[in-house]
């Protein structure tokens, strides 16, 4: 019996350069997820993975089909109706950081807070309860350049963390990371998957994130091809 279905992608394409020589990124793809999933989406380069990711987090719209999210039909919100649900329901890593160079380690990852109008003695406690999480107290005061790869990625996870969004989506994440801090923020989050039912998806090539997923779907040439639960 199927929990509660919290996404819901129906017969979704993407073209790309559609007036001149069309591109075909995604081609007639659906699926559903359940509340709290802890979802992989793997296949070759250029397979549509980010693509996806990019259109389940509002970041690109669909060429033809729909998306369902939280109860919101995110392929049809724009302007400051997707920009408020954005905010108050996902959270994003990315492979690059995207970390903003001239805040600290601790106010990048208050940033979604203050956006979220949060009192600032609420942001402070939950920052510092992230950067115990993450093992990064010591680099509070720190900006992204004096940071490495794998505490940047960190710090990038704390913020996606942050605002306590329903859904966590994560391009990449572990792709610049050595062992240790890839199996770190792995168990982080599934952690958090555990204890507060956040739904994680995933877009990897990592064996790690892989074999962490209970689900795991299979893109090639912008098709679904397998769609494996419990792995």
């Amino acid at each position: 019996m199927k929990q509660d279905i919290v996404i819901s992608v129906q017969n979704i394409s993407k073209i790309y350069d559609e007036k001149t020589i069309p591109v075909i990124a995604l081609q007639d793809v659906s699926f559903e997820v359940e509340k709290g999933e802890f979802i992989a989406i793997k296949g070759p380069s250029g397979s549509g993975k980010t693509t996806l990711l990019n259109l389940l987090g509002g970041l690109d719209k669909p060429s033809h089909g729909n998306i369902q999210i939280g109860g919101h039909e995110v392929s049809s919100l724009s302007g400051k109706a997707l920009v408020e649900f954005r905010l108050n329901h996902i959270g994003f890593v990315f492979q690059s950081y995207n970390l903003i160079p001239v805040f600290t380690a601790a106010e990048n990852i208050g940033f979604i807070m203050q956006l979220q109008k949060i009192n600032s003695d609420l942001i402070h406690k939950r920052v510092q309860e992230l950067l115990i999480q993450i093992g990064l107290t010591d680099k509070a005061n720190k900006r992204p350049f004096e940071l490495s790869g794998g505490q940047q990625q960190r710090i990038a996870v704390a913020r996606a963390l942050a605002g306590k969004p329903q859904f966590i989506l994560a391009d990449e994440p572990t792709a610049n990371l050595d062992s240790k801090t890839a199996f770190h923020l792995l168990d982080l989050m599934h952690e958090l998957n555990q204890k507060e039912q956040m739904t994680f998806i995933f877009s990897t090539h990592d064996q790690r994130v892989i074999e962490r997923a209970r689900r795991i779907i299979t893109l090639e040439d912008g098709r679904i091809v397998s769609d494996q639960r419990d792995i």
